[in-house]
C-alpha cells in the first residue's frame, strides 16, 4: 500500500476517543516526544494530550538507552495524563499502555502476545518499547508522560537485535497506515485507564492481560541479582507483578522493578 500521509490532522482525524489523544500535537521531527510532552505539561496542556513525531533524534528507553527509527516507519508517541491518585500507583500504568498497545495490534489482524511486564511481542520478538516518566510536586503528581514507539513499517532491525526485535511489517509483509494503530491504541488506552483509576490497580485488567501474557504457563528465568532463579510464569498479580511458581511449588511475586525475566531458551 502506498504511504498513508500522518500528521496532526490524519491522526485527529483517526481518533474517536473522549479525552484520550483528543488534542493532537504533530512534529516532523523532535528529539524525544517523552521530552515534548513534559514541556506541554509544564505548559498546562490538558489531560489526553497526544504529542506525535514521524521521527525522533534523541528517543529514550528503559535505562536511559537511547532509541531511534528512520522516518516513516514507526509510532513515535506520548500521551500527557494528570491523574488524581498518589505517585505510587503510576508504574502501574506502563503496563495499562503495553495492554492497550497489544490490543491495537490485535484489532490490525497481528497475532500479539506481551512479555512481561510491558513488551508487546509479535512471534517472541519486540514490536513496542515503553516509557513512563512523572513529574511530583509536593507529594502529588503534576503529570505524567508516557511515551510509546512501535515498529510498525520499518523494514531492517538494527545490528545486534534481529533475535529479540521486529516489526509489523516484517512479521506480515503487510505495510499498515499508522494513523490506524495510533488511534486504536488511544482508544484501548483510554478505556484500560478508566478501569484502572476505579481501583487504582490492575484488578479489573488482570484477565485480559493474562490471557495475552506470552510467558502465562512457561518456564521462566528470574534474573535476580543476588540469586536467580527458575520457575513457571502463573500471571500477573492485581499489582503488575509476575507469580512464578519455583520447582518446590513456593510461589514468588516479581516485581518488574527489582528484577527482569526471560525465557529459559529465548527473550520471551
Amino acid at each position: 500500500m502506498t504511504e498513508m500521509k500522518f500528521d496532526e490532522k490524519t491522526i485527529s482525524n483517526a481518533i474517536h476517543t473522549k479525552w484520550a489523544g483528543k488534542t493532537v500535537h504533530f512534529a516532523e521531527e523532535v528529539d524525544s516526544t517523552n521530552e515534548w510532552a513534559k514541556k506541554l505539561g509544564k505548559d498546562g496542556a490538558e489531560h489526553g494530550t497526544l504529542a506525535v513525531a514521524d521521527y525522533q533524534s534523541a528517543g529514550k528507553g528503559r535505562l536511559g538507552r537511547r532509541w531511534t527509527a528512520p522516518s516513516g516507519s514507526c509510532i513515535t508517541m506520548s500521551v500527557l495524563l494528570r491523574p488524581d491518585f498518589e505517585p505510587q500507583y503510576a508504574p502501574m500504568l506502563t503496563v495499562v499502555m503495553g495492554l492497550s498497545v497489544a490490543q491495537a495490534a490485535q484489532k490490525m489482524g497481528v497475532e500479539t502476545s506481551i512479555k512481561w511486564p510491558n513488551d508487546v511481542v509479535v512471534s517472541r520478538k519486540k514490536i513496542c518499547g515503553i516509557l513512563t516518566e512523572m513529574s511530583v510536586e509536593e507529594g502529588k503528581i503534576r503529570y505524567v508522560v508516557i511515551g510509546v514507539g512501535i515498529n510498525v513499517n520499518l523494514d531492517t532491525i538494527p545490528e545486534g537485535l534481529e533475535d529479540k526485535a521486529t516489526s509489523l511489517y516484517l512479521e506480515t509483509g503487510k505495510k499498515f497506515d499508522r494513523n490506524e494503530i495510533a488511534a486504536y491504541a488511544m482508544e484501548a488506552f483510554e478505556n484500560n485507564y478508566e478501569r484502572f483509576i476505579k481501583t487504582c490497580d490492575l484488578s479489573f485488567l488482570q484477565e485480559d492481560y493474562n490471557r495475552m501474557l506470552a510467558n502465562f504457563g512457561q518456564p521462566v528465568r528470574v534474573l535476580d541479582p543476588i540469586a536467580p532463579y527458575e520457575g513457571v510464569a502463573c500471571g500477573i498479580d492485581e499489582r503488575g507483578g509476575l507469580i512464578v511458581e519455583k520447582k518446590d511449588g513456593t510461589r514468588i511475586c516479581v516485581s518488574a522493578g527489582e528484577v527482569s525475566v526471560r525465557g529459559l531458551y529465548s527473550y520471551v
